[in-house]
Formats: structure tokens, C-alpha cells, sequence
């Protein structure tokens, strides 16, 4: 196939213990997902239907590479998450069937320009220029779920230059994770490739440059990378 322009290589992830890649489509997130992070955002955290928000497969900072500060913005906050790959796409899927779509699981920080979040917030305008900015989604390797199932529970816990600053249990999600591609599946047809970031527990904070992050989700895995 002839292009006008050369075809931008797709981002993808790697696969732990293998030497195989797993490409990056779409990356979906999903807000306030534990209650305590709700509250601390200044949520009801009842169980309403989830809501979800976008950042650009080219967003993804794969094999623990630096996170570089943002431009525009003067508080850059973490949050640590466990992702969902998705292997098999499709549309409204059971939740019964859903888990049938993951190909595995990964740790993942949603990196978010807060104050341009906030302004966003304010003005009732898109998050987009708070949380789809250029390597806003650090990535650990995926791992297969046919290696460790499908993890319903386990710590997920974010250290700051050694100190604990995020902890939270996969029990507490609101929306657990076969409902989350359910729910998810009925808004947009799903596809082979799709990351699901699946919301973060409290003790959201700020970051600076020469901070070092280690984020792990007990049975998944562990990222870590500096900022610069």
C-alpha cells in the first residue's frame, strides 16, 4: 500500500518472560473507581454507572523509560492503576463472557496535568489537555492471564522516592473488571489491543522532577521510572 506519509509505528508493550510485543490500540480509563479516591476528589462515591476517558495509544511509556515532566503545567500528579489488554474485541459483551476478551494484565500510572484538569473542570470543558498528554501512561510488561488468571483481589500500592504514597486493595474497585468491559463494550465496539485502565485507590499526589516511582499490583507486577 502506497502512503502520502510514512506510516507511524504502533506502540507496543512487552510480554514478560518472552520476547514478543503487545500492540497498543485505544487506552480506556475509568474515573473514581475506588470510593476513597472519590471522596478524596470531592465525590459521592456511590455506584453510579461508570464513566470513562481517553489518552492516545502513543502515550504509552513502555520498558520502565523515563517519565519527562509535562510542559504547561506546574502540578503533575500520579496515579496507579492495574490494566487490562484485552485480546478479542467486540460489542456488548456479557459480562459473563467478558474475562473470555482479556489477554492479560499489566501496572500502569494515568499521569495527569491536574491544574489543566482542574481549569478543564471548572469550565465544563474535555480533560483531554490534563490526562492525553505525550507519555501520560507509564506501563509495566504484560502479563498473560493464562499465567495468572484473572486478579479480583491484591495490594496495589504506589512508593515515592521509598515512601508509600497510594494503597489499595483490587477488592475495593467499585466496578469490578468483567463489568467495567460490559459496560465499556456497549459505548464503543472493543477491539484486539485495547487498554483498560481500571481507576486508582486514594493518596493521589504530586510529582517532581528526580522523583523515582515504584508501583506494584501484588500478583501482576512492578513499574518503576524517574521523573525527568
Amino acid at each position: 500500500m502506497e502512503t502520502v506519509i510514512p506510516v507511524p509505528a504502533v506502540p507496543t508493550l512487552p510480554v514478560e518472560g518472552t520476547n514478543a510485543r503487545f500492540p497498543v490500540g485505544r487506552i480506556f480509563c475509568v474515573g473514581r473507581n475506588y470510593a476513597e479516591h472519590a471522596r478524596e476528589m470531592g465525590h459521592d462515591p456511590n455506584r453510579e454507572p461508570p464513566f470513562f476517558f481517553m489518552k492516545p495509544a502513543t502515550a504509552v511509556v513502555a520498558d520502565g523509560k523515563d517519565f519527562p515532566y509535562p510542559s504547561a503545567t506546574k502540578d503533575v500528579h500520579h496515579e496507579m492503576e492495574l490494566v487490562v489488554a484485552l485480546g478479542k474485541g467486540g460489542a456488548n459483551i456479557p459480562e459473563s463472557k467478558a474475562l473470555e476478551h482479556v489477554w492479560g494484565y499489566a501496572v500502569g500510572l494515568d499521569m495527569t496535568r491536574r491544574d489543566l484538569q482542574g481549569e478543564a473542570k471548572k469550565m465544563g470543558r474535555p480533560w483531554d489537555t490534563g490526562k492525553a498528554f505525550d507519555h501520560s501512561a507509564p506501563c509495566s510488561a504484560i502479563v498473560p492471564a493464562s499465567k495468572i488468571g484473572h486478579p479480583s483481589k491484591g495490594a496495589v500500592i504506589l512508593e515515592v522516592n521509598g515512601q508509600v504514597k497510594q494503597k489499595g486493595d483490587l477488592a475495593e474497585l467499585i466496578w469490578k473488571i468483567p463489568e467495567m468491559i460490559a459496560y465499556l463494550s456497549t459505548l464503543f465496539a472493543l477491539m484486539p489491543g485495547d487498554l483498560i485502565f481500571t481507576g486508582t485507590p486514594a493518596g493521589v499526589g504530586p510529582v517532581k522532577k528526580g522523583d523515582t516511582l515504584k508501583g506494584t499490583v501484588e500478583g501482576v507486577g512492578t513499574i518503576t521510572f524517574k521523573v525527568v
